[in-house]
């Protein structure tokens, strides 16, 4: 059975202290600031593929938990779009889309917290209807209780980003009218942006010609990140594409790390994200960006988080 064990609680718990340390001594009375960003790690004995599906339920139950749970984050009534990596039409052995085991217990928590819908989808290079179900999402998600959204080419609208250098672009109107957008992506590899994490999943949203963007990627996301105001991300590295991004195919590309992170910065879970990759957080033109910007925090270790081990 898989657990959080007592000398995981102990870590999360010095972690959180010693986070505590960092900041100012609490007024008598007054609640400590919770954490910004949660890690949920497997420890132990590594379980076999076949039991890769609940123990990343647990994984993403653990990361939310450790963070403050759902219920900081939906409200009663709120509509809720989770916005996952489905954009190839590859199985979840290959990591080149996110786990459906991490959307559908994020779909089933939200639900649990009180969202009157939980929306999922994606804007996917490959045909949706096939990376939907190859991927396992559409399925998963459906089976958590969640709406699956193949998204209308023709609904899309331009928006005013106010950017430095997107003024505008074509969004879908439905997710960024939801109370609340989780920006879901995998760990992996990119070819030209050297990983793709949060910031860069938020392509997902847009229309228009996406390969214009890569003139310049990273103030691209910059500016779209700055605009959708991320309130909460959530990385999944259960499984990590580490070559041949962000498509993939091969799966002696693919390594275990077993792990979920939850983050109210994003700039800190993709520097988290890099360092799964093998990278610093300084090698990835959009997090240096997005800090410079003040988006957030490259060091995610000077901020409030939780560490914890299941196993």
């Amino acid at each position: 059975m898989i657990r959080t064990t007592r000398r995981s609680f102990l870590k999360q718990t010095a972690a959180v202290g010693g986070a505590a340390l960092l900041r100012p001594a609490l007024a008598l009375g007054e609640e400590p600031a919770p954490p910004a960003l949660a890690v949920a790690r497997a420890g132990g004995e590594k379980v076999p593929d076949a039991e890769l599906g609940p123990l990343a339920r647990l994984l993403t139950r653990e990361a939310m938990a450790a963070l403050g749970g759902m219920e900081r984050f939906v409200g009663k009534d709120d509509v809720v779009w989770i916005k996952p990596n489905i954009g190839w039409n590859r199985a979840p052995e290959l990591a080149a889309c996110t786990n459906p085991d991490v959307v559908a217990e994020l779909a089933a928590l939200c639900l649990a917290a009180g969202a009157k819908r939980v929306k999922v989808g994606d804007h996917p290079c490959h045909k949706a209807e096939q990376t939907y179900r190859t991927s396992g999402i559409q399925a998963a998600a459906e089976a958590a209780g969640a709406e699956v959204v193949f998204l209308d080419r023709s609904r899309f609208r331009e928006v005013d980003l106010g950017g430095k250098r997107l003024e505008k672009w074509a969004l879908y109107p439905e997710i960024i009218e939801a109370d609340l957008v989780i920006n879901v992506p995998v760990a992996k590899h990119h070819g030209l942006a050297r990983a793709t994490l949060a910031m860069k999943n938020y392509m997902g949203i847009i229309g228009g010609r996406r390969n214009a963007w890569h003139q310049d990627l990273a103030q691209c996301l910059v500016d779209i990140t700055a605009y959708m105001k991320p309130r909460l991300c959530v990385l999944d590295a259960v499984r990590v594409l580490t070559a041949h991004g962000p498509i993939g195919g091969n799966p002696a590309d693919v390594k275990r790390l077993d792990t979920v992170a939850a983050a109210t910065d994003i700039v800190a879970l993709d520097a988290l994200g890099a360092e799964l990759l093998g990278h610093r957080a300084a090698d990835i033109a959009s997090v240096r960006a997005a800090e410079a910007a003040g988006l957030g925090t490259a060091d995610w270790r000077s901020l409030p988080h939780a560490e914890r081990e299941v196993s």
